[in-house]
Protein backbone atom coordinates (compact mmCIF):
# COMPACT_ATOMS: atom_id res chain seq x y z
CA UNK A 1 0.00 0.00 0.00
CA UNK A 2 1.44 3.58 -0.64
CA UNK A 3 1.95 6.14 1.71
CA UNK A 4 1.32 9.94 1.46
CA UNK A 5 3.05 11.71 4.17
CA UNK A 6 1.70 15.25 5.23
CA UNK A 7 4.65 16.97 6.80
CA UNK A 8 3.68 18.54 10.03
CA UNK A 9 6.26 20.92 11.02
CA UNK A 10 4.00 23.24 13.38
CA UNK A 11 3.12 25.53 10.80
CA UNK A 12 -0.60 25.93 10.51
CA UNK A 13 -3.99 23.49 11.05
CA UNK A 14 -3.83 20.83 9.05
CA UNK A 15 -6.96 18.76 9.54
CA UNK A 16 -8.71 19.79 6.54
CA UNK A 17 -5.82 19.00 4.12
CA UNK A 18 -5.34 15.67 6.27
CA UNK A 19 -9.34 14.96 5.90
CA UNK A 20 -9.41 16.30 2.35
CA UNK A 21 -5.85 14.10 1.39
CA UNK A 22 -7.58 10.75 3.46
CA UNK A 23 -10.71 11.24 1.37
CA UNK A 24 -9.79 10.95 -2.18
CA UNK A 25 -7.19 8.73 -0.41
CA UNK A 26 -10.26 6.43 0.44
CA UNK A 27 -12.43 6.98 -2.93
CA UNK A 28 -9.43 6.20 -5.26
CA UNK A 29 -7.42 3.52 -4.08
CA UNK A 30 -4.72 5.59 -2.92
CA UNK A 31 -3.17 3.97 -0.34
CA UNK A 32 -2.65 5.54 3.67
CA UNK A 33 -1.99 9.24 4.42
CA UNK A 34 -0.13 10.32 7.45
CA UNK A 35 0.45 13.26 9.38
CA UNK A 36 3.84 13.04 10.68
CA UNK A 37 6.96 15.33 12.10
CA UNK A 38 9.43 12.06 11.89
CA UNK A 39 12.29 11.79 8.94
CA UNK A 40 11.84 8.24 9.18
CA UNK A 41 8.47 8.49 8.15
CA UNK A 42 9.55 10.58 5.16
CA UNK A 43 12.04 8.48 3.96
CA UNK A 44 9.54 5.69 3.53
CA UNK A 45 7.19 7.98 1.41
CA UNK A 46 5.44 7.53 -1.41
CA UNK A 47 4.59 11.13 -2.00
CA UNK A 48 5.43 14.12 0.12
CA UNK A 49 2.95 17.10 1.28
CA UNK A 50 4.36 20.23 2.59
CA UNK A 51 1.78 22.28 3.59
CA UNK A 52 2.61 26.13 5.24
CA UNK A 53 0.67 29.20 6.61
CA UNK A 54 2.14 32.30 7.75
CA UNK A 55 5.49 34.58 6.87
CA UNK A 56 7.86 32.88 4.45
CA UNK A 57 10.79 32.80 7.16
CA UNK A 58 9.21 31.40 9.73
CA UNK A 59 7.53 28.49 7.84
CA UNK A 60 11.36 28.22 6.64
CA UNK A 61 12.81 28.53 10.22
CA UNK A 62 10.34 26.04 11.40
CA UNK A 63 11.16 23.45 9.16
CA UNK A 64 14.71 23.53 9.78
CA UNK A 65 14.75 23.15 13.23
CA UNK A 66 13.15 19.59 13.06
CA UNK A 67 16.25 17.92 13.02
CA UNK A 68 16.78 15.73 9.81
CA UNK A 69 13.30 16.53 8.65
CA UNK A 70 14.43 18.90 5.67
CA UNK A 71 17.12 16.69 4.95
CA UNK A 72 14.81 13.55 4.91
CA UNK A 73 12.30 15.52 2.22
CA UNK A 74 15.33 16.68 -0.12
CA UNK A 75 16.74 12.97 0.29
CA UNK A 76 12.89 12.17 -1.16
CA UNK A 77 12.42 14.29 -3.59
CA UNK A 78 16.00 15.89 -5.19
CA UNK A 79 17.70 12.20 -5.31
CA UNK A 80 14.89 9.65 -5.34
CA UNK A 81 12.46 11.73 -7.26
CA UNK A 82 9.64 10.68 -5.23
CA UNK A 83 6.18 12.84 -6.27
CA UNK A 84 6.15 15.88 -3.98
CA UNK A 85 3.65 18.70 -3.50
CA UNK A 86 3.87 22.34 -1.51
CA UNK A 87 0.80 24.13 -0.38
CA UNK A 88 0.58 27.78 0.14
CA UNK A 89 4.05 28.30 1.20
CA UNK A 90 4.82 24.65 1.40
CA UNK A 91 4.71 26.00 -2.75
CA UNK A 92 6.76 29.16 -2.22
CA UNK A 93 9.53 27.32 -0.24
CA UNK A 94 10.44 25.95 -3.55
CA UNK A 95 11.55 29.20 -4.78
CA UNK A 96 15.77 30.11 -4.94
CA UNK A 97 14.13 33.12 -2.59
CA UNK A 98 11.54 34.41 -0.31
CA UNK A 99 11.58 38.28 -0.23
CA UNK A 100 9.18 38.69 2.87
CA UNK A 101 10.18 40.71 5.75
CA UNK A 102 14.01 40.04 4.78
CA UNK A 103 15.64 37.70 2.42
CA UNK A 104 15.12 34.23 2.82
CA UNK A 105 16.82 31.00 0.73
CA UNK A 106 14.63 28.40 0.12
CA UNK A 107 15.12 25.07 -1.39
CA UNK A 108 15.94 26.17 -4.45
CA UNK A 109 14.19 23.64 -6.25
CA UNK A 110 12.26 26.06 -9.38
CA UNK A 111 13.97 28.95 -9.79
CA UNK A 112 12.57 32.31 -9.13
CA UNK A 113 11.50 34.37 -6.01
CA UNK A 114 8.66 35.11 -3.94
CA UNK A 115 7.40 38.76 -3.84
CA UNK A 116 4.38 40.40 -2.38
CA UNK A 117 1.55 41.14 -4.51
CA UNK A 118 1.49 44.78 -5.62
CA UNK A 119 -1.84 45.54 -8.10
CA UNK A 120 -2.70 47.57 -10.39
CA UNK A 121 -5.98 48.24 -9.00
CA UNK A 122 -5.83 50.83 -5.86
CA UNK A 123 -8.90 49.03 -4.60
CA UNK A 124 -7.96 45.48 -4.77
CA UNK A 125 -6.83 44.49 -1.49
CA UNK A 126 -3.31 42.41 0.28
CA UNK A 127 -3.58 40.13 0.99
CA UNK A 128 -5.19 38.27 -1.84
CA UNK A 129 -7.96 36.57 -0.35
CA UNK A 130 -10.65 33.98 -1.94
CA UNK A 131 -12.20 32.75 -4.95
CA UNK A 132 -10.53 32.87 -8.25
CA UNK A 133 -10.50 31.63 -11.80
CA UNK A 134 -7.88 29.38 -12.36
CA UNK A 135 -5.89 29.95 -15.86
CA UNK A 136 -3.94 27.24 -16.99
CA UNK A 137 -0.48 27.47 -19.14
CA UNK A 138 1.22 24.12 -19.28
CA UNK A 139 -0.23 20.76 -19.27
CA UNK A 140 0.21 18.61 -16.09
CA UNK A 141 -0.85 14.58 -14.81
CA UNK A 142 -2.47 16.87 -11.07
CA UNK A 143 -4.13 19.26 -13.67
CA UNK A 144 -6.48 16.09 -15.45
CA UNK A 145 -9.81 17.16 -15.44
CA UNK A 146 -9.09 21.11 -14.42
CA UNK A 147 -9.86 23.53 -17.06
CA UNK A 148 -9.42 27.37 -17.76
CA UNK A 149 -12.19 29.21 -15.33
CA UNK A 150 -12.51 26.98 -12.75
CA UNK A 151 -12.05 28.48 -9.08
CA UNK A 152 -9.78 27.81 -6.26
CA UNK A 153 -9.13 29.16 -3.03
CA UNK A 154 -6.62 31.46 -2.18
CA UNK A 155 -5.11 33.42 1.15
CA UNK A 156 -1.77 35.08 0.31
CA UNK A 157 0.04 38.37 0.71
CA UNK A 158 3.03 37.25 -1.58
CA UNK A 159 3.52 35.66 -5.14
CA UNK A 160 6.10 33.20 -6.60
CA UNK A 161 7.67 34.84 -9.69
CA UNK A 162 9.14 31.72 -11.81
CA UNK A 163 12.25 32.06 -13.73
CA UNK A 164 11.53 29.88 -16.51
CA UNK A 165 7.54 30.26 -17.73
CA UNK A 166 7.85 26.54 -18.45
CA UNK A 167 7.50 25.74 -14.51
CA UNK A 168 4.44 27.76 -14.57
CA UNK A 169 1.29 25.25 -14.54
CA UNK A 170 -0.99 27.83 -13.99
CA UNK A 171 -1.57 31.70 -12.60
CA UNK A 172 -4.84 33.85 -11.52
CA UNK A 173 -5.62 37.59 -12.68
CA UNK A 174 -5.49 39.94 -9.06
CA UNK A 175 -4.23 43.15 -10.60
CA UNK A 176 -1.76 41.52 -12.53
CA UNK A 177 -1.23 37.99 -13.14
CA UNK A 178 -0.31 35.64 -9.60
CA UNK A 179 1.42 32.73 -9.98
CA UNK A 180 -1.03 30.04 -8.93
CA UNK A 181 0.48 26.69 -9.46
CA UNK A 182 4.14 25.71 -10.36
CA UNK A 183 5.53 21.91 -10.92
CA UNK A 184 8.85 20.40 -12.56
CA UNK A 185 9.92 16.87 -12.89
CA UNK A 186 8.45 14.87 -9.47
CA UNK A 187 7.31 18.59 -8.03
CA UNK A 188 4.26 20.13 -7.81
CA UNK A 189 3.30 23.95 -5.60
CA UNK A 190 0.07 25.20 -5.75
CA UNK A 191 -0.28 28.88 -4.01
CA UNK A 192 -3.96 27.96 -3.33
CA UNK A 193 -5.38 25.47 -0.77
CA UNK A 194 -6.98 22.70 -2.83
CA UNK A 195 -8.32 20.81 0.49
CA UNK A 196 -10.33 24.52 0.55
CA UNK A 197 -10.89 24.64 -3.00
CA UNK A 198 -14.01 22.15 -3.09
CA UNK A 199 -14.23 19.80 -6.62
CA UNK A 200 -11.34 21.40 -8.13
CA UNK A 201 -8.76 21.01 -5.38
CA UNK A 202 -10.29 17.41 -4.84
CA UNK A 203 -9.74 16.29 -8.59
CA UNK A 204 -6.47 17.59 -7.93
CA UNK A 205 -5.54 15.89 -4.27
CA UNK A 206 -6.85 13.03 -6.29
CA UNK A 207 -4.88 13.03 -9.66
CA UNK A 208 -1.49 13.72 -7.28
CA UNK A 209 -2.64 10.57 -5.47
CA UNK A 210 -2.63 8.58 -8.43
CA UNK A 211 0.40 10.16 -10.26
CA UNK A 212 3.16 7.72 -11.24
CA UNK A 213 5.52 10.27 -12.93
Amino acid sequence: MSLTVLVDYDSGNLHSAEKAFQRMAAEGNGGQVLVSQRPEDVARADRIVLPGDGAFPACRRALGAFGGLFEAIDEAVSRRAVPFLGICVGMQMLADWGREYHDTPGFGWIGGEVVRITPQDAGLKVPHMGWNDLVIDQPHPVLEGIATGEHAYFVHSYKFRVTDPAQRLAHVEYGGDVTAIVGRDTIVGTQFHPEKSQATGLRLIANFLRWRP
